[in-house]
């Protein structure tokens, strides 16, 4: 269950980037609003799904509050959640 949360987390952040970095460009600077709504609502479900996924494995490998807490804000940082991935593949070995 956490090659999936790594996964999904590796997707959602490249999702983040690309809503924050071509979609939202598109938008103010060539007049695109369509980009950020696709993107946008792409991030989002990605977003829910990963948080979801998150709170799956807190509760069945027994994770601390602190360390949820600190997945789930690195969800909310530009190229957080591929720092973390680091963290997870050493939860794998464990």
């Amino acid at each position: 269950m956490i090659k999936p949360l790594r996964i999904l987390g590796n997707i959602e952040g490249v999702s983040y980037l690309l809503l924050l970095g071509v979609a939202m460009p598109m938008k103010y600077y060539f007049e695109m609003p369509m980009a950020v709504k696709i993107v946008g609502m792409t991030h989002g479900v990605l977003f829910v799904a990963y948080c979801v996924l998150l709170a799956l494995c807190l509760k069945r490998f027994n994770w601390t509050l602190k360390f949820g807490a600190y997945l789930f804000i690195a969800t909310l940082i530009p190229f957080g959640t591929f720092v973390t991935d680091r963290k997870l593949r050493d939860k794998v070995t464990d």
